[in-house]
Parts: structure tokens; sequence; C-alpha cells
């Protein structure tokens, strides 16, 4: 009896605590975000100090504004992704796993020097962008403390789909994000596989406790109404009506190449619409 029973919690499915899709994942089973995976009993991220991307770049590259302008960050991104967004511009890395994707290790201590190296270029710290960093959020807590013990920054570009416990691992460590709203209606949020209010929750937290912009790329026929984006607007003004906005322009990526790209007048008007909101409104990619 107690040997079937200690066999049956052996082949028991274990799930993931990081984002609303939980993946209840067998021994050696990968979830659906690709980077994180079932060993020895537990959940682990297996992407922990694998870089697919290693860049400074330009802090509004980011994109941040309003976050030490005119300067350089070191950015740092991975593989994986817990949302399936058709249009995504790193789908290389987004939707790779560790078998798929190019590779190097690089751990917590050496990105931190790196960072520490190039301050002579104007770099600033290191942003986790590029693949969704949440989805191996060990590695950004880890490498930021220690970018912090260096007196330096950290930025997070993220979609924001995760569970709020994670996000409370990484503010003590993080001073700006750039969050990802992918739009302001479940309907286009369920088929990028995530869910409207998870992210609201974890914008509302963040915005409490560090710099935080958004970003809205804007899809023909799927979230350029008028009406949405003044809920959009609306929303973000009731948090802060300074938390800066970027509304962006669609170009035809990854599986939405049957798409035009979004018409620059209707990224003009829909930056108008939230600017009778919001005191920092943003164009990109126009």
């Amino acid at each position: 009896m107690c040997e079937k029973s200690s066999a049956a919690s052996r082949e028991a499915r274990l799930a993931c605590p990081v984002c609303p899709h939980h993946c209840l994942l067998a021994e050696g089973q990968t979830g659906r975000c690709l980077a994180r995976k079932r060993e020895n009993g537990k959940i682990v991220s297996i992407s922990y100090g694998k870089l697919t991307s290693l860049m400074p770049d330009p802090i509004e590259k980011k994109p941040l504004r309003r976050f030490y302008p005119g300067s350089r960050i070191l950015s740092a991104g991975s593989f994986g992704c817990n949302l399936a967004c058709p249009f995504c511009q790193n789908h290389e890395i987004s939707m790779a796993g560790s078998r798929e994707a190019e590779w190097r290790e690089v751990s917590p201590e050496e990105l931190a020097e790196l960072a520490w190296e190039y301050r002579p270029y104007g770099n600033i710290g290191v942003a986790f962008t590029y693949n969704e960093p949440l989805v191996g959020w060990e590695y950004v807590r880890d490498t930021a403390r220690l970018v912090r013990e260096r007196g330096m920054k950290n930025v997070m570009v993220t979609n924001g789909f995760a569970c709020l416990p994670v996000l409370e691992e990484l503010l003590p460590y993080v001073d700006a994000m750039n969050i990802d709203l992918k739009g302001f209606s479940e309907a286009w949020y369920e088929k990028l596989g995530g869910d409207l209010e998870t992210v609201k929750r974890f914008i509302a937290r963040a915005a409490r406790s560090c710099h935080v912009e958004l970003t809205t790329l804007i899809v023909p026929g799927e979230n350029d109404s008028e009406e949405e984006m003044e809920r959009e607007a609306a929303w973000i003004a009731s948090l802060d009506a300074d938390i800066p906005l970027h509304v962006t322009r669609f170009f035809p990526r990854y599986r939405m190449t049957d798409r035009e790209p979004a018409q620059v007048r209707q990224v003009y008007r829909l930056r108008d619409v939230a600017a009778a909101r919001l005191k920092h409104v943003y164009t990109g990619n126009c």
C-alpha cells in the first residue's frame, strides 16, 4: 500500500507557479514557455545563465523615454516565452527552447562584471529583454542583485503575464520596466495565450515600486479602435497619468505576414486619444 502510494506521488504532476498557465508537468516534461522543466521532483529554470543575445543598446530602444535618457544599457536575453504572439519580432528565441536556440553560458557574476566594464561607454546597468525574462526570473533576480550592489541600474522588458509572487521577488532589485500592454480586451489576450486582468494586476503592482512605461503595438483589425484605446488610457490614468505609453506601429512578422502594416495616421490618432488622458504618449515605428 505504501509503495503504491509513493509511486503514485512520484507520477503526480506538479503545477508551475510562475504564470497563470500553471503547466502541470510530469517528471522530465517542459512547460509551454520552453524555459521551465520538472527535474527531480521540482520545477526549475532550464534557461538559467543561457544567453542568446547580448548587446549594449540605447535606453530608448527598450523603449524607455523617461528613464536616464541618452544613456546606454547592456541588454541580455535568453529563450522562451509564456505567450504566443503571432507577430513576435524575436520569435527565433522567444518561441525556441534550449535545443533550438543558440546560446552560451554567462553567469550572473560575469554579466554584472561585464556591465561594470561597459560604464566608460555610457552603460548604466543591465536590461533583461529580447525574450520573456519572467520565465527565467531566477537569473534576473540573481544578476540584478549583483548589478545593484555595483551601484548600477536594472531594467526589465516584459509582457507582465506572471503571478505576483514572482514580481515580488524581483521588485527589490529592478529600477525600471517597460511592460507590453498588448491591448485592452480579453478577446485579444486570449488569441495571444494570455489574460488581460493578470497583466493589469502586474502593472498596477509594479508601478507602485519602480519606474514603469507601457507599450501597445497597434495591430490592424485587432486592437486599433479608438474606443479600446480610450478604455486603456483611462485605466492607466486611474493608476497614474504620468505613466508613459508607447503606441507603436505593427509591421508584418512571424505568423502575421498576411497583414498590412498599421497605418501611420491611425497610430497618431490613437496617440492623440491616449494623450487626452495621459501626460506622456509616444509613437514608435512610424
